[in-house]
């Protein structure tokens, strides 16, 4: 297993798209053979970069359509079609960069023959490594050990997700009592009073894992048989500390206040401060500039398609608890929640302009927090500011919803990306314990990871309302 930004892949997921890199790379590479014959063809460094370049954008495409979530492309004919639009989305780009620089072309004649031997290479290559994650070839063998709430969401974090790299090959609760009738039938269950016997049954399943988390915070560890587990080199880790590597994010109904207090993360040097705050102000200098075309074509079309003004503000709480105004291109119809008073925007919201449908679609409404980045009441990235009026009563609903306010709120963020939009107590639970992740875990490349990310779901029109 690897950790990136504080979580677990697989290995084989990492060899899975090197493995297809390498699949287009080599696809090109025989077209170039095809068209220039094997006799002609020698050494030649400024072809490979060619060749690199055009595997280089077709990889860029096939993320930014989903062809590296299994779930979005769990059939075949779904595969098909994003496959091609993938291919397709190439074809426009590198035709781009090959009006900007016409030294970059190939030939014409390799492209067409490299979509073909693509499509044979990644169809051939996806089967098989489905076959891989079906038959569950190179997972770990894992133990859950205790009857606690992170336990089940463990259990259901992996069986949903096929490429996580774990099997269940055992459960050990606490009692008879505390076994789970609502486990899927194939997980085996092992029960002993004291938990005698854990680690002659673990060496005899090729364990690797065992992951610890009881249902009482006080109940003594089997101190004896987890020893022993570990001096045989099998890992005991924390259940709370392996679902957030696994799913990136918190529970805040498992975690207790010891477990924040001890476990690692929430790092604020001075250094981290400087360069996050330095990066705000280049970046949001450099999209106002940039932005600037768009931002008055916006601000034409609100104007002429309702009554009230073109900018919108509203009280949001930041870092600290400071309150501070948040700036946003008018979607809505002016004094929208006259009637309403403070509410969550919902699907298809009947107080959303024409104009506002689509600059709120396309993220358009957002460029005005620019200006609050500049001023330093926000950053690009953290979690999403919070009116006053929620977040008084989501702090007495929910645990640590005031940890939020420990950093600055962002344009976008791990939650956004990670869960979307919002619209109840249920959807704040869940956004909070990825804006908990991302607190603990905060860094340079995590920012820069939910940056791109955002792109993606920005180009796409994803959970905007």
């Amino acid at each position: 297993m690897l950790r990136i930004f504080k979580k677990y892949y697989p290995v084989r997921n990492i060899f899975f798209v090197v493995g297809e890199c390498f699949f287009i790379y080599a696809s090109v590479l025989t077209a170039s053979l095809v068209v220039f014959g094997p006799g002609s063809f020698s050494f030649n460094f400024g072809l490979l970069l060619k060749i690199f370049l055009i595997t280089f954008v077709c990889q860029i495409c096939l993320y930014y359509n989903d062809l590296y979530d299994l779930k979005a492309t769990n059939s075949a004919g779904e595969l098909g079609i994003r496959l091609l639009q993938a291919l397709g989305f190439s074809a426009i780009l590198l035709a781009f960069v090959y009006i900007i620089f016409p030294k970059a072309i190939i030939a014409r004649g390799i492209f067409i023959i490299s979509i073909c031997l693509i499509i044979m290479l990644i169809v051939s290559w996806r089967f098989f490594y489905s076959m891989i994650l079906s038959n569950g070839i190179f997972n770990q063998k894992i133990i859950l050990l205790g009857s606690g709430d992170v336990i089940k969401d463990i259990r259901q974090e992996i069986l949903d997700r096929k490429d996580c790299g774990y099997t269940l090959a055992l459960e050990v609760p606490e009692g008879i009592d505390d076994m789970d009738l609502s486990k899927p039938d194939g997980v085996p269950v092992f029960c002993k009073n004291n938990f005698e016997g854990l680690s002659d049954m673990s060496q005899f399943l090729g364990i690797e894992k065992i992951v610890v988390g009881f249902k009482e915070k006080r109940r003594i560890l089997p101190t004896k048989e987890l020893l022993k587990c570990r001096v045989d080199g099998i890992e005991v880790i924390d259940g709370n500390d392996f679902y957030e590597n696994l799913s990136g994010k918190l529970t805040v109904s498992s975690i207790n206040p010891s477990w924040l207090i001890f476990s690692g993360g929430f790092h604020k040097s001075t250094m981290r401060r400087f360069m996050k705050r330095s990066s705000d102000v280049v970046l949001s200098i450099l999209l106002l500039i940039i932005c600037l075309p768009l931002i008055i074509l916006t601000a034409i079309l609100i104007k002429i398609d309702s009554l009230g003004p073109i900018l919108f503000s509203q009280e949001r709480i930041g870092e600290k608890g400071k309150s501070y105004f948040i700036y946003k291109f008018r979607s809505m119809v002016e004094n929208a929640e006259n009637l309403s008073g403070p509410v969550w925007a919902q699907s298809d919201d009947d107080r959303v302009t024409r104009v506002g449908r689509i600059i709120r679609k396309l993220r358009i409404d957002e460029i005005p927090q620019l200006w609050n980045v500049l001023k330093g009441e926000m950053s690009f990235v953290g979690p999403r500011p919070e009116r006053k009026f929620f977040v008084e009563k989501l702090k007495e609903m929910i645990p640590y919803y005031a940890v939020r306010n420990t950093v600055k709120p962002g344009i976008t963020g791990w939650a956004q990306i990670s869960y979307g939009y919002g619209a109840s107590v249920e959807d704040a639970v869940e956004k909070l314990n990825y804006d908990l992740f991302y607190i603990k875990n905060m860094s340079a490349l995590m920012d820069l990871m939910i940056v791109l990310r955002t792109i993606k779901i920005v180009l796409f029109g994803r959970g905007a309302r």
